[in-house]
Parts: structure tokens; sequence; C-alpha cells
């Protein structure tokens, strides 16, 4: 069955059964990244009004978000729902010009708007993430009932991030579709020691030191949550796995990027557009708590077409609302932007 007949049924059977683990290279890609799937890509194109039509997103259903700004245009979030109030799209819209006029590195280390206020305003936050300059955006929804999406947090990296075995340094977003609420989200703190390389000594592979200040503890997490493919990062303890305002990282073991055995590094050269999906816990459990694409710039700069990937699924969901199959990147041309969508939504 081709996979533009199948039923939905078919699909979300065959999402769940699809991914391998390349345990070896998660191992080693978590050293050096962050936690570990395989996000099979389909580079067909949607049917109808999602063929980078001016019909996309589709009008009469789609409310929009408020926006920010970005580089040299505007960001802004957007959800589409069915006649039935059934989810049809959560997606972040990017205009193309604000791919252009990005501030460098350099001017976030020397920005005024580094308060902790500031990620809820037009200009972002200027902050250090993943211990590197990042500008960074929360953004609500507009609501959509039946999913448990609340809102987009959305990441500049100039000079990438550390992880993926040196793959994710190259200029990317990092797009999180967060489930909680932004209050939670913004009271995770970050790690007292990198779980990954960064090239200050501080960690040169293998499970880190204990912090010598006795700020890092265990926590629990629920396996059942880690979707098909994905691994967590190496043993480490709960705060070293943690990033600020994010949670702790799981990212594709098949991804082209990351290195094939441990102690490999990795390719920024095929680091183009890669799913994370990402966990919160507390003294009392976790749970799987945002979807990822982690895109570069360069990738969205070149798109002129529409790609759909596959969500892998859990086993076990941390909400009992639909739950997204797909994302796709797609170009709108007749609206100059370039959006990326969460789609392909399924009872749980």
């Amino acid at each position: 069955m081709s996979e533009e007949t199948q039923t939905d049924a078919d699909y979300g059977k065959r999402v769940n059964r699809r991914t391998v683990l390349r345990s070896a290279a998660v191992g080693s890609a978590v050293a050096g990244g962050a936690g570990i799937v395989a996000g099979n890509r389909s580079n067909h194109d949607d049917d109808g009004d999602e063929n980078g039509s001016p019909g996309f997103p589709p009008s009469g259903i789609t409310e929009y978000g408020r926006s920010v700004d970005l580089g040299n245009g505007e960001v802004r979030t957007f959800t589409s729902v069915t006649g039935s109030d059934d989810p049809r799209y959560h997606g972040v819209e990017f205009d193309r010009a604000a791919l252009e006029g990005l501030p460098s590195a350099e001017d976030l280390a020397t920005a005024d708007n580094r308060g902790e206020t500031d990620k809820y305003r037009a200009g972002g936050q200027a902050a250090t993430v993943h211990f590197k300059e990042s500008l960074q955006f929360f953004v609500p929804f507009p609501d959509a009932a039946a999913t448990p999406f609340t809102f987009l947090g959305l990441n500049w990296n100039p000079g990438g991030h550390h992880g993926g075995a040196g793959a994710w340094l190259k200029p990317h977003f990092d797009i999180h579709f967060h489930m909680l609420d932004p209050a939670t989200v913004d009271s995770i703190e970050g790690p007292g020691l990198p779980p990954y390389d960064t090239g200050n000594g501080e960690f040169t592979g293998g499970t880190p030191a204990p912090d010598p200040d006795g700020r890092v503890e265990s926590t629990n997490f629920d396996d059942d949550q880690l979707p098909e493919g994905y691994a967590r990062p190496p043993e480490v303890v709960a705060d070293q796995r943690y990033i600020t305002d994010m949670g702790e990282h799981a990212a594709p073991g098949d991804a082209p990027e990351l290195p094939d055995a441990p102690g490999e590094p990795g390719d920024p050269d095929q680091f183009t557009n890669t799913l994370i999906q990402g966990f919160v816990g507390d003294s009392e459990g976790s749970r799987l708590a945002f979807v990822e694409p982690m895109v570069t710039l360069e990738y969205l700069r070149g798109i002129d077409h529409n790609e759909r990937f596959d969500v892998p699924q859990p086993e076990t969901y941390p909400h009992e609302q639909q739950h997204p199959t797909r994302y796709s990147v797609r170009d709108v041309p007749a609206n100059d932007t370039i959006t990326v969508v969460l789609q392909d939504f399924q009872e749980v």
C-alpha cells in the first residue's frame, strides 16, 4: 500500500513499528549531544490546499497567534481545526525576511534584552542556552482543545549548540511545540555540568564526575513515554541532562549527521532537519513534554517545496488528547513564508 493511499489507522500502526535504534551510535551522539529517533522522511507533497498554494494555512479554519520580531521580518503561531473542532495543524510561520538580518552570537552576548521576562516579548530574550548564545521566544498557540500543545518555544542559535558529537554547532532554529504551561517550562533550570563536550574541559566523554557542590540528583523517568527509536543520553544524573527553559532531550539515532560509532565526530554538513522529543520530570515521575523540529537556517532559506516527516510515537502518551503523527516544512511562495507544522493528529 502506498503512503498516498493508506488509511489513517494503517499509518498510525506503521509509525509505531517503523524505527530501529542504532544503539551504539546513540550513545556516542548523546555523549556528544542531547538524548536520541528515527524520523523517516517523506519527500512528496501533500494534496489540495497544502501544496504551497495560497490556501495554506487553510483560510476559514485557521486562527493566528501573536507575532514576534525576528531578523528583517516576523514569525507567528497558528492553529487550524476542522468544522468539528478536531485539530488539523499547529504551526509556526516564518516570513522569508525573518531569515535575513538575524543577530550574531556577538550581538546576543551584548544585547540589552536579557531579562527573564523578555522571552515573552516581541523582541525575545537573548540568553545563554546549551552553553551558547541564543535568542528565545515563548509564544502561545491559539487554543485547540483536542491537542495538548500550549505554546511555541522558539530559539535562534547563531552558533548552533553543543550536541550531536559536534554536528549541531551549525546555525539553526530549535522549534519547541510544548505540552506544558509556560510557567512550568520557564522554571526549568539548566545543568550544573554539561551533558556533552563543550570543549571547556568540564566533560570529555563517558559519565561526568559528580558535581562537587552536590547540585545534581537523579529523577524518575517513564520509559513507556520514550518514542520508538529514541534513547536517553548516557547514564548521568538528571541535572546534567536538563537544558534551561526546555528539559531533557532525546534525538533520532538515524539522523544522518550523527556518527555511526562511539567516539567518532558528527557531520555538520549532513545536518538539515532533525526531530527532537523532550521530557520534564520531578520526584513523582516524568512525561513527554515537547516535540521539537531542529531545523538549520540553510535548510529553511533553501527550501522551495514541501516535505513531510514522521513523528515517532511512544507506547504510552502523557495525555488523552490527539497527538501528531507527522510534521512538515512547507514553502508558501504566495505569502513569501515558510511554515513548520505538526499535523495528522490521531486519538491516543
